[in-house]
């Protein structure tokens, strides 16, 4: 390996990929592709709720995403598939002189469904955080998926003063673009404290599933109590749910009542908590 001539221009990466893809075969979804390379893969497969739905853990072994990192995760769910992608613990991304990215891409076939429930993501202070997903829908296909976002370390009084967390999100369905988010919040910027912005919470998560929900499943939801500040509105195919709170354990018990609520009535099957959630 060639260094440059200025050592302190050298940045060590640790660049990792995941491919992931799913069939159904009679009563069953199974994984059909599983690629990976570097430090980014699965667990096997799992079927808490019965055999039409495959749950994946994704680990990243390095547990913590240093400056000049890459992770680029995508999974495919082919006609009639269910696949349920969540994670063991905390995504961390340290502070940094460089930035470090995740890609995430997912397409769902029509008749699939695909839930993408990873746990909180902590952006340390200082950290140069780059977040990319690209979703495509096919025909009837159903998508549930959520993020949790801790800037700082709330619980150790760390503040979010320098570095940056910078995030896009995009959702198609047929190629049409039904929902599109832009996200850069600079450490230290007064958008944090400001009404009109973060409020001076350090947490902030959201929930989108596709359906129509009823009146009274949506009354439902807005009547679970949130510690800090939530709420969820209907838009023509989706349900979009956004929290502000103080505590990354707080918002995620939030959105896991929600997906109590709304799993059942709009993706069609009784929310089973996946167990690494509660270990």
């Amino acid at each position: 390996m060639n260094l440059p001539a200025n050592p302190s221009l050298f940045v060590p990466q640790w660049n990792a990929e995941l491919d992931l893809a799913y069939a159904r075969v009679g009563d069953t979804t199974r994984p059909t592709r599983r690629r990976h390379l570097g430090p980014l893969r699965v667990q096997k497969h799992l079927y808490p709720e019965g055999p039409e739905v495959c749950q994946h853990i994704i680990i990243h072994p390095p547990a913590g995403i240093a400056g000049g990192d890459r992770l680029t995760l995508a999974a495919q769910a082919g006609p009639g598939a269910w696949a349920q992608l969540t994670s063991p613990g905390a995504a961390k991304w340290y502070r940094a002189e460089v930035p470090a990215r995740q890609s995430l891409e997912l397409s769902v076939a029509p008749g699939a469904t695909l839930e993408w429930l990873p746990q909180e993501t902590l952006v340390f202070s200082g950290a140069q955080a780059h977040l990319d997903a690209r979703i495509d829908l096919h025909g009837d296909a159903r998508l549930c998926y959520w993020d949790v976002v801790a800037l700082g370390r709330p619980a150790s009084g760390e503040a979010f003063t320098s570095g940056y967390f910078q995030a896009a999100l995009d959702i198609r369905r047929d190629g049409e673009l039904i929902w599109h988010e832009r996200q850069r919040l600079p450490g230290g910027d007064r958008l944090l404290h400001s009404p009109i912005g973060l409020r001076g919470q350090p947490v902030f998560a959201t929930l989108i599933i596709t359906g129509q929900a009823d009146p009274a499943c949506l009354e439902a939801c807005r009547a679970l109590p949130c510690q800090g500040q939530g709420d969820l509105t209907q838009l023509p195919g989706l349900v979009i749910a956004r929290c502000l709170t103080g505590e990354a354990l707080d918002a995620r018990d939030w959105l896991i009542r929600l997906w109590r609520l709304l799993r059942p009535q709009l993706l069609g099957r009784d929310a089973v908590p996946p167990r690494i959630w509660t270990t």
